[in-house]
Order: structure tokens, then sequence, then C-alpha cells
């Protein structure tokens, strides 16, 4: 008889800290594929925490505005190491992004030569495709436990992609059903994967279903206070400390930017692009879509394509004079960067413990397993979007087919998704092959 598994051992901070700043580095693919490297790692391969937790940590990072895959990692780093795992995780996971962003903006605006870049960008582009695919699959084939959920999934996707549904009204539209689903057939929405399904396929984990909460993650009102006080005083400390102008018009931009971002980067992009292109004129509505083009191609969330619109604004309004543009610029990304993300900060760190007293209340967690099956089918239209920009690149919504079907770029997702599905490789490996047959591409096609 093949003796039990036992759980791992609990990770040092260091480790922990090698683990987040190896994070901020590959997570490539959007909040989908972000989701589905963690989940990868850290339930899969680490077991620092059990499927069911990562679940329900992810149903409440999914309800609040900002980007979910950095929210859980600083819920997950936060269950592991306290408030400074959460703060460490969390600013780990965007600070790679923000110098890689802001060193290839820089190049953007002084050389206008990207042939290098964009011949990588044209090899990640398809990986991301295959990336989100393989983490619609992935996750799916998890939450969608019964008939029922697969409906749920179903509707999402004919809600956002056809009837055009803001992202917001089908989580609410979801939860709602779930807690009535909840309520009336209870065994179809309780969360799946089960203890026993754990052990199966990945072991008992560190922070596993039934593991007691250890003091710092039970819910204090005084502790409760005491940080929503020290996150509005940061927040206002540093507005004090900007300069009026520029650097101050963005700090109260991007704040507001990061409240409205309910259903990921894509909600808040318009509002950004009004403000930023049209009435503060800090950069082209050309240069909006480069800044996305880089934001996607990149690791961390795309609305790190605030970091990019912060450095071209503030380059472009000389706020340090004609001499010091690429300082200019950074402080301009650094400050768009932390105006964007504090909030998300706050809301994990507040309300992680009101969410952990409930993982095992269905009143709460019926709600949540029928978001998770709504959020699938919002997968698969972020990867049909992804794929068909990549894949009809001259396309537009008035001729969803127009130009030539990029077949090579093709034939790159499939073999990526094929490497991720069939031959379990690495999510970085497949990133760093499909950019090296990408760039090879366009070197040999120029």
């Amino acid at each position: 008889m093949t003796p039990p598994v036992p759980p791992p051992a609990h990770p040092s901070f260091r480790e922990a800290f090698r683990y987040w700043l190896k994070l901020g580095f590959i997570s490539f693919g959007g909040p989908a594929g972000q989701i589905a490297i963690m989940h990868q790692e850290l339930v899969e391969k680490r077991r620092w925490i059990s499927e069911r937790r990562f679940l329900h940590a992810l149903n409440y990072c999914m309800v609040l505005p900002g980007p979910e895959a950095q929210q859980l990692a600083i819920y997950i780093g936060w269950l592991l190491h306290r408030t400074w795992g959460g703060v460490v995780a969390g600013t780990l996971f965007v600070l790679p992004s923000l110098f890689i962003l802001a060193g290839l903006t820089y190049a953007y605006l002084a050389f206008g030569d990207l042939t290098l870049v964009k011949g990588i960008f044209n090899g990640i582009k398809p990986a991301v495709v295959a990336i989100v695919v393989f983490a619609a699959w992935r996750i799916g084939t998890r939450a969608l436990r019964n008939r029922l959920l697969w409906g749920f999934a179903a509707a999402s996707f004919f809600a956002i992609f056809t009837l055009k549904i803001p992202f917001p009204y089908i989580v609410l539209g979801a939860g709602i059903l779930g807690f009535v689903g909840g309520r009336l057939r209870p065994e179809l929405f309780r969360i799946g994967g089960g203890h026993g399904a754990a052990d199966r396929d990945y072991g008992p984990a560190l922070i596993d279903d039934d593991t007691p909460l250890p003091s710092h993650v039970r819910h204090s009102h005084a502790h409760l206070l005491k940080l929503l006080a020290a996150g509005f005083a940061l927040w206002a400390a540093a507005m004090a400390a900007l300069p009026d102008g520029t650097l101050t018009d963005m700090g109260a931009l991007f704040t507001k930017a990061a409240l409205i971002t309910f259903g990921g980067a894509y909600a808040a992009l318009p509002y950004v692009y009004q403000s930023g292109v049209e009435h503060y004129h800090w950069l082209t509505g050309a240069q909006m879509i480069d800044g996305l083009a880089l934001g996607e191609a990149t690791p961390g969330p795309l609305i790190m394509v605030v970091a990019f619109v912060g450095f071209v604004g503030a380059w472009t309004k000389e706020i340090f004079g004609p001499d010091m543009l690429f300082l200019a610029g950074f402080a301009g990304a650094a400050v768009a960067t932390f105006f964007t993300f504090l909030p998300g900060f706050v809301f994990i760190l507040a309300g992680g413990p009101l969410v952990e007293s409930t993982h095992g209340d269905l009143k709460f967690t019926a709600p949540l397993t029928g978001i998770t099956a709504a959020v699938v089918g919002v997968i698969v239209n972020l990867a049909v979007f992804f794929g068909w920009h990549v894949l009809w690149p001259r396309a537009t919504e008035a001729a969803p087919f127009a130009g030539p079907f990029e077949w090579f770029y093709a034939l790159i997702a499939v073999a990526a998704f094929i490497a991720l599905w069939r031959y379990k490789q690495d999510i970085l490996r497949v990133i760093a092959g499909c950019a090296a047959v990408g760039l090879a591409h366009t070197f040999l096609g120029t």
C-alpha cells in the first residue's frame, strides 16, 4: 500500500519572493494565461494551495475592479506570509512589466524602429492565443462539472460575444442565478474538485480545503479600519507629493480608472483613451493602439498599458525639460502604475478575511460557482478576440474577415497549444520558442 503523500513544507519568505519575482517575468497571456500559470505552479506542482481555496480566492478577485490575476497573487501571498507577503506578491507581479514596458516605450519614442521588437511580438501573439485557449480548457474541465454549469458558460459567451453585454452585468447575473440555484439545487453548485479529487490529482496542499484559518486571516473590525485608513493615507500622501500639472492629472485619472475596471482592462481602456488622447492630449490615437500592442505582448496585466500612456504623456509634455525626457517618461509610467494598482492591494488585504470566513458556506460559494462557470465563457470570448486580431490583422468590425488569413501565425498558435496540452511544456519555454520563431520569420521576410 502506497503511503499517503504529506503536504509540502511551508515556503520561506525568500522562496516565495523568488517565485513571485519569476511570475512577474513570465506572466504573459492576459488574466486567463496568468491564472493558468499560477494554477499550474501553485496548485499542481508546489501544492501551496488547494484547488477549492484557489478558486474561492479567484472568484472574489473576479468581482472586484482591477486586474484579477494580480489581485489573486496578492491574496495567495497574504495567505502564506501575512500582509507583507501580499504586498510583495502584488508588487513583483507588476514591477518587471513596468521596467520592460518603460524600456520598450523609450525605444519606441527615441528610435521608432521596432523591427526587432515587432518580430518578437509576432511570435508571442499567436502563443498568447494558445495560452488563453489552454486556460479556458483547463479551467473549464474543472469548473463545468454538470450540464447546468456548461449552460452558464455558453450563455455568458453568447451574452458577451453576440449581445455585447458588459462583463459586470454577466458577473451579476451569474451570481444571482448561482445564489438561487444554490437554494434550489445545492448539489449542483458546490465548489468542485473536492478533497478526494485533489488528493488523486495533486496530493494534499499546504493550504488545503480543511486547513484551519491562521490568526492573520480572521476578520477584525479594528484591523479592517486600520488597513482602509492606511490605504487612503498612502494615496493622499502620494497625491500631495506630486507636483501640480501633468503628474497630478495622471494620479487622479488613473485612480478613477482603477475603480472602473470591472471586467478587465478593456472596460477601462475607452476611458483612458478618451482622457489621455482627447482631453489631455498626452498621446495620439495611433500611439494608443501601439501601446495596447506593447501591453498585450509584455508580461503583467494588460492594464499595464497605462504605464505606456504615462510614459508617453510625461515625455510629450517634457515635464522635466527637453534634456530629461527619459526621466520624465519613467516618472509618468511609475505614477500611472502606482495609482492604478494601489486600490487592488486595499481590496484584497481588507476584504480577504471576510472572504476566507466563507469558503465553506454554500450561501457564499454557490454564487461564486456560477460566476466561475460564466467566466469560462468570457475566457473563450477573449480567445476568439485575440485569435481574430492575430489571424486577420487587417479585419475590422465592418469587415470581420478582410485581408489575408495569417496561416503562419495560425500554425504557431496550434503548435503552442499542442506543446502546452499534449506535451505539458512550461509556458515560459513555449513563449520563448514562439518569440524566436516570430523573430526569424520577420527578418527572413524583410
